[in-house]
């Protein structure tokens, strides 16, 4: 009897057929390699104690000048600051209307009340706060009005409905009183996309997937936010939107406002799809922005910037470093990603260089890359310096030179990937483990449900399922930051379970082997014995569990007639690691696979190479 040592190339390949693979790791899901062997990755617990309204796609950390460190979280609905667990809304004013503008009517019975607010120029969905109104004399207090609601429908242009929270009687008569204010916050995003003329729906169903496509991003798009620092304050930009800052000095309980109601502001960009504030240089950048001449009006190719530590000042002078940029390629501008060098612009065409030159010119930028584009605004991210991103049908990368990352599992991803929903693609950066996160629609699902990771310090790929709509590296927190469905934050690599359920419950992962064929491919083998390899060294469990199964079939295209399963259980950890010693697998076959999993909760794993024993057993 002879053992086998069963060891395989770290990383899944998936892109050609299950017998051409043979010698690598096939499929899998919450696993990674460490130091080329397959363990598994970390839990997750929540973050947040209290829920924020929408999907986030986007998070941004900064710290303030008392070192206070806050998290920026951009919904489709609207944009808060987590401090302490709690998510503040500073989600900026569009209009307040005048005292006793705004009045009520409601009906006996109903919890419905309707609105008049001449030309209240809100949408359904949006978000009003009422304050200074008097009971209606029933069941509809005052407390029962002044607070936010949001607009349930929109009867016509000065008419709305809202959903109260008590039902109207018949002694409800009043209207509010002469003192009722509606404060209108901003229009609410789409959380998913719609089309016609826009992003997705001409060339990602004509072209190739390897052709960039020339086409315009609309704005029924998801809402997605861009933000960066200024100092300890924060502007933010709703994509399509106006530019807001928020001064940290006034607290969590104010609002960011227009950049272009602050004191000393000139020529500000009114409508934008992008903001940087640039590192080394200090200016504020605006990216398929409204030209300074022709206000309100959006150029989705041109790029303006503010006079030098000067938020507010967008007026092109001799006396100032603002001015202006415009792309030459593509139709519109989808992202912009800043390194140490440079920023990187992203149009649907092209890749361009934009660099700090100082005086007279500015800014200069230059194409690096044409014909390639990214998917979404937050489908690119930095790691070491090192720029990543998903494009259409590949992934590529930035150090200097635009080049296309070699990818085992390029087939798998863009082959069940929802095309009407690569808006929501987000990349994220796991330092700790030398990983770039891409999380994606896959073609049945219209929200993030899985996630690719290219472990660039190893140089391997892998795969599985998982919801996360944002991503922030861990910066000044000790652990990665995601954002879910539920209105939570969660930080991840934190203890070894999944927290988004109360109690948390074990991470269901495993890792499976391409085929791989013992002898000639003609003769059978039988194995009855296998000495397993495994180390559950951060398992917190008491004896902690996993299974390890191996298969047979006898052709490629044959489902595993063969199988047998057992458990690996640890029986101590001092002074070594102590497990099972042996497991009896019983199967006959031309070629196995191996399978290892858990889904208990305190279990950690790591694979090592078990041993399988294996002898001939005739021909067929």
């Amino acid at each position: 009897m002879n053992f086998l040592k069963l060891t395989f190339t770290p990383g899944i390949n998936r892109d050609g057929t299950n017998y051409s693979a043979q010698g690598t790791w096939w499929d899998c899901d919450k696993i990674r390699f460490g130091n080329g062997l397959p363990e598994t990755i970390g839990g997750w617990r929540k973050y947040t104690s209290t829920t924020f309204l929408g999907s986030a796609r986007s998070l941004y950390s900064w710290a303030t000048l008392s070192n206070q460190n806050l998290i920026g979280i951009g919904t489709h609905l609207k944009y808060y600051i987590e401090n302490g667990g709690s998510p503040n809304d500073i989600t900026p004013i569009r209009a307040t209307s005048g005292a006793g503008d705004a009045t009520f009517a409601v009906t006996d019975g109903s919890a419905t009340a309707t609105v008049t607010d001449t030309a209240h120029g809100a949408s359904m969905g949006d978000f009003v706060t009422f304050s200074g109104a008097v009971s209606l004399g029933g069941n509809v207090v005052a407390g029962e009005l002044n607070k936010e609601f949001q607009i349930v429908s929109i009867v016509d242009a000065n008419n709305y409905t809202i959903t109260l929270g008590v039902t109207a009687n018949s002694s409800d008569v009043g209207d509010g009183g002469a003192s009722t204010v509606a404060e209108y916050q901003i229009a609410v995003g789409l959380d998913s996309a719609v089309f016609g003329d826009g992003w997705g729906s001409d060339p990602w169903g004509d072209g190739g997937w390897g052709e960039a496509g020339s086409v315009i991003l609309s704005q029924n798009v998801v809402r997605i936010w861009s933000h960066d620092s200024f100092g300890e304050d924060l502007i933010i930009n709703p994509r399509g939107g106006g530019i807001y800052y928020w001064d940290a000095s006034l607290g969590l309980s104010s609002r960011a406002v227009e950049i272009g109601t602050m004191a000393g502001a000139d020529s500000t960009p009114q409508v934008a799809n992008r903001i940087i504030v640039s590192d080394v240089d200090r200016h504020v950048i605006a990216f398929g922005c409204d030209d300074e001449f022709n206000p309100g009006v959006q150029d989705p190719l041109l790029i303006r910037f503010s006079d030098q530590e000067n938020a507010v000042d967008w007026h092109t002078a001799t006396t100032n470093t603002a001015g202006s940029l415009r792309v030459s390629s593509g139709v519109q501008i989808v992202t912009a990603i800043q390194t140490k060098r440079e920023i990187l612009v992203f149009t649907d065409k092209s890749v361009y260089s934009m660099q700090y030159l100082g005086p007279p010119y500015t800014f200069g930028i230059n194409e690096i890359a044409g014909e390639t584009s990214v998917v979404s605004p937050e489908a690119a991210t930095t790691a070491h310096d090192v720029v990543y991103w998903m494009a259409p049908g590949k992934f590529m990368r930035y150090d200097g030179t635009v080049q296309e990352v070699p990818c085992t599992v390029q087939d798998y991803v863009f082959d069940d990937i929802n095309l009407d929903n690569l808006s929501k693609v987000v990349a994220g950066h796991n330092v700790a483990f030398s990983e770039v996160w891409w999380f994606y629609p896959s073609s049945t699902s219209t929200e993030n449900d899985r996630y690719v990771v290219y472990d660039y310090a190893q140089g391997v790929w892998y795969f599985g399922t998982m919801t996360r709509t944002a991503w922030l590296n861990r910066g000044a927190y000790s652990k990665p930051i995601a954002a879910a469905t539920d209105g939570y934050l969660y930080t991840h690599e934190d203890d070894l379970d999944d927290g988004e359920v109360n109690p948390p419950i074990g991470l269901s992962a495993y890792i499976q082997s391409a085929d791989r064929e013992i002898s000639d491919g003609y003769q059978f083998i039988y194995a009855d014995q296998m000495i397993p390899d495994i180390s559950f060294r951060r398992s917190t469990a008491s004896s902690p569990t996993a299974t390890i199964t191996v298969k047979a079939r006898e052709f490629p295209g044959d489902i595993y007639e063969q199988s047998d399963d057992e458990d690996v259980t640890q029986t101590s950890t001092s002074p070594v690691d102590q497990y099972t010693r042996q497991i009896f697998p019983r199967i006959r076959g031309r070629a196995i696979s191996l399978r290892i999993e858990s889904d208990e909760i305190g279990t950690s794993w790591k694979l090592g190479y078990p041993r399988l024993s294996i002898r001939t057993d005739g021909r067929r």
